[in-house]
């Protein structure tokens, strides 16, 4: 997987962010910060895009994050000068699962994203601004997220690249060396990290996903450049098992002009 034209890529989703922001007649941008490299990095491409006075952040940490997250996320926002605040989300996941105690980290997990996420749609009506979506290419691919979560959004200007590929445009952007070194984690429950629960590392995975999803190689030629048969397998079925989140929602076709299938019109139209 070679190294990508880091000076042109950011050129691109700097004007992606402008373009598609603007021409819908909003002036501003909301996201959630982690305090990781995807949110991050998102940051300072719509602060480059729109100016740091129209990006508007949301930090939010649940009791059992780890510190250093917030800490992280405050020091992207504060490098940048963007609006920022905290909202704790434990109140309104406590209050749920005070109904459910026994649901197990996935549930909690997915529910925190869905959470955050209600909270950011929120704001886009307050501000009113754009979510802007945090998910890299990789987890995409591989379903690594919670749908109507941490992957909705109403635009989502890292979603065509490799977690590789953010590590190097967040050399470019400036993004603080801390967060950029960090292990990469969801932080949804203590000690969680990406890498752990994926079972590889996100530069192993990058290689085998660009071979397989951007050069279209079969099994053979992969197993030919090196890619042992188990890895291929694993994460081929874990692209096919998470193909539903990356489409909208099945409309049952009934007339002759279904949404998103025969009624398909580009997001400005009519503007």
């Amino acid at each position: 997987m070679a190294d990508v034209n880091v000076k042109l890529l950011r050129r691109i989703l700097v004007g992606f962010i402008r373009e598609e922001v603007t021409k819908v007649g909003i002036r501003k941008a909301v996201l959630g910060l982690s305090g990781g490299i995807d949110s991050a990095l998102v940051a300072y491409l719509a602060a480059e895009a729109l100016g740091p006075e129209n990006i508007h952040a949301c930090i939010m940490p649940y009791r059992t994050s780890n510190p250093e997250s917030e800490a992280h996320a405050r020091l992207a926002a504060e490098h940048l000068g963007i609006h920022y605040q905290v909202i704790d989300i434990t109140p309104m996941i406590d209050a749920y699962f005070s109904r459910f105690p026994d649901a197990d980290s996935m549930r909690r997990g997915n529910k925190m994203a869905r959470e955050r996420m209600t909270i950011l749609y929120d704001h886009s009506a307050a501000l009113p601004a754009l979510v802007l979506g945090t998910s890299n290419k990789t987890e995409l691919l591989l379903g690594y997220g919670t749908l109507y979560g941490d992957m909705a959004s109403a635009l989502n200007p890292i979603g065509d690249i490799y977690k590789t590929q953010v590590w190097q445009l967040s050399e470019e952007m400036g993004v603080p060396r801390d967060i950029i070194e960090k292990q990469p984690s969801a932080d949804l429950w203590a000690g969680q990290t990406d890498e752990q629960e994926l079972g590889f590392t996100y530069r192993e995975v990058d290689k085998l996903l660009y071979s397989m999803v951007d050069q279209r190689m079969s099994r053979e030629e992969l197993e030919k450049n090196g890619f042992a048969a188990d890895f291929i397998a694993t994460v081929s079925a874990r692209i096919q098992n998470s193909h539903f989140k990356r489409r909208l929602p099945i409309i049952a076709k009934v007339s002759n002009r279904t949404i998103d299938r025969d009624f398909r019109y580009s997001r400005d139209w009519g503007k």
